[in-house]
């Protein structure tokens, strides 16, 4: 029986034989899948672009012994504009992997293609910092698979907020420095005031304003490592695009003062993020209401 589903191009595989193509998609109703591509290499075959890394298309799929088959492709949009820029590729293809480890198979997967076409959106077009769309993609996702960290309050006391905070990559729960104290534990990293009110608006803000907070840019490279580091520390593996994205400028790696174990957190940084409750300091995007790529 032939279904037709919204899909994302989010891996092309070994092809197969001169013209066919072997690709991984994230689908809107059947979440992550293989299916292949018959001619689909063939600059003739209307499936070619539909059926490229980082296209958003229209599938029609039947299901083989082993794979779907893509019986007819739509290319919907097509982010070109990624592939003139080799960090936001790089970006996009670890935004890639992630969705397929994390998003479901053969069950609905609609958040997880909205979130990753609103990410591709704001990628291409610029108007949000690259490292930003990457934190706000890793939380949430993570948030949608299951891993959604506890950010509301230390989970010592209650506090919602204090001098010191410190956030448990392993346990993705926040201690203050009085709880930290009183219990002391490894895997403990601080958490700066704007880093913290950030995370809050990623995990608890309605869908469509999650990508929509300013930060400045020292507060923006504490919150991709502060996500990235809760990521790798939930999944406990690591990601080669994400290895690669890094690669092209290591100094994304390098922690600022204050953020080697046993440092006190600073909510240096400047800038402002929406959070969970009073004293956020909350300051949304001027282009917050342009329309993204997938509502």
């Amino acid at each position: 029986m032939r279904q037709t589903t919204d899909a994302l191009i989010i891996r092309e595989n070994n092809n197969i034989g001169e013209a066919d193509r072997f690709v991984t998609a994230l689908t809107r109703e059947f979440g992550v899948v293989r299916a292949s591509a018959r001619g689909a290499r063939s600059i003739k075959s209307r499936a070619s672009s539909a059926t490229q890394l980082l296209s958003y298309s229209r599938l029609t799929l039947y299901r083989g012994r082993e794979k779907y088959i893509i019986d007819d492709a739509e290319p919907l949009r097509v982010f070109f504009e990624l592939r003139a820029d080799i960090e936001k590729l790089a970006l996009a293809q670890y935004f890639c992997e992630l969705a397929g480890v994390l998003a479901p198979r053969e069950e609905p997967a609609e958040d997880f293609l909205r979130l990753m076409l609103n990410a591709l959106h704001f990628l291409g077009n610029g108007k949000r910092d690259p490292r930003q769309v990457k934190a706000v993609t890793e939380l949430r996702m993570l948030a949608l698979a299951g891993f959604m960290p506890d950010l509301l309050a230390c989970a010592g006391c209650g506090a919602f907020e204090g001098e010191e905070m410190w956030f448990s990559l392993q346990e993705g729960l926040l201690l203050c420095g009085r709880c930290r104290a009183a219990r002391p534990q490894t895997g403990l990293t601080p958490m700066p005031g704007n880093v913290l009110a950030a995370m809050r608006h990623i995990v608890y803000s309605p869908f469509e304003s999650c990508f929509s907070f300013t930060m400045a840019d020292e507060g923006l490279s504490r919150l991709s490592r502060q996500t990235e580091g809760f990521l790798l520390a939930q999944l406990g593996r690591g990601f080669k695009t994400l290895d690669f994205y890094h690669s092209l400028d290591p100094r994304r790696l390098y922690a600022y003062p204050g953020e080697e174990a046993g440092g006190n957190p600073s909510a240096s940084g400047g800038g402002t993020a929406p959070g969970a409750g009073e004293g956020a300091g909350a300051e949304r995007g001027a282009d917050e209401e342009e329309r993204p790529a997938e509502c």
